[in-house]
């Protein structure tokens, strides 16, 4: 879950959500600037469902020990430090189904999503709040990860489908930071972000360079970005939401009561040059 402060309660988006979100920017993203993906159909699925695996856990939300909603939020925007918030078995488990679920439909876009998962596990967790039997189950996660690469760039070397440059390394290294960079910019907009950023890796041109996007909130759940990767000047996005009345909740079971007693809803993202 993702959560986004109100003025009388949250607004809690699901990770598939967000994940789709991030889809919709990944397939709008290229102009005569930036480059597009390709082969696209294989990278926006890899975009769109990297987080399905965890639609089980959300449609569950629990509470922090301080009763709010357990979820990312602003405090955890460019370093992952709410270890001491989660089982982390459980949540090891949902990283890897969240891989597997879409690698063994498409090995390509499974690669994507484990690269995203190493990365955000490896240059963005904050060791610290992990328990030493924690990081034994972590170090052998990542090691697992590793391995089940390696299995994927094999499939992905054997498939006639795919070009010699889309089977590059290079080119599929260029795929995982359009993940990962419209996976923050989608999670910038689920917390209203209220601080510049930027999109975290330099992203590909079509003249071979790469250049690091910045981001610069106008509004909440409005962005401008520089330089523009998009072709329209401004573009609309559609979020779904729900809002729970409350900023504190006595249990888990009642934050999930308050979940599932108010309409989705859909809220406006706006994107502008």
């Amino acid at each position: 879950m993702l959560r986004m402060e109100s003025d009388s309660g949250w607004w809690l988006i699901t990770h598939p959500d967000h994940a789709r979100l991030a889809g919709d920017f990944a397939a709008a993203w290229g102009n005569s600037q930036f480059r597009k993906p390709a082969p696209r159909a294989r990278v926006l699925k890899g975009i769109s469902l990297h987080d399905d695996g965890w639609a089980a856990r959300d449609a569950h939300p629990t509470t922090t020990r301080q009763g709010k909603p357990s979820a990312f939020s602003t405090e955890l925007v460019g370093r992952y430090s709410a270890f001491e918030e989660i089982d982390l078995e459980e949540y090891l488990q949902v990283r890897d189904r969240a891989v597997r679920i879409v690698a063994e439909q498409d090995p390509y876009a499974g690669l994507l999503i484990s690269m995203h998962t190493y990365n955000l596990l490896t240059a963005h967790a904050d060791r610290s709040t992990i328990a030493t039997e924690g990081l034994v189950l972590l170090d052998a996660f990542l090691v697992r990860q590793q391995i089940y690469q390696n299995e994927l760039r094999t499939s992905i070397a054997a498939d006639p489908a795919l070009s010699v440059i889309e089977k590059s390394e290079q080119t599929i290294i260029e795929h995982f930071r359009l993940l990962q960079a419209c996976d923050n910019l989608s999670l910038l907009t689920c917390v209203a972000y209220a601080s510049p950023a930027h999109l975290l890796h330099p992203l590909p041109l079509n003249n071979g360079a790469a250049v690091e996007v910045q981001v610069m909130p106008l509004a909440s759940r409005h962005f401008r970005l520089a330089p523009w990767p998009f072709q329209e000047t401004e573009l609309t996005f559609s979020l779904p939401a729900r809002h729970v009345f409350g900023k504190y909740f006595a249990d888990s079971a009642a934050l999930e009561a308050a979940f599932r007693s108010v309409p989705l809803e859909h809220l406006t993202v706006i994107l502008s040059a």
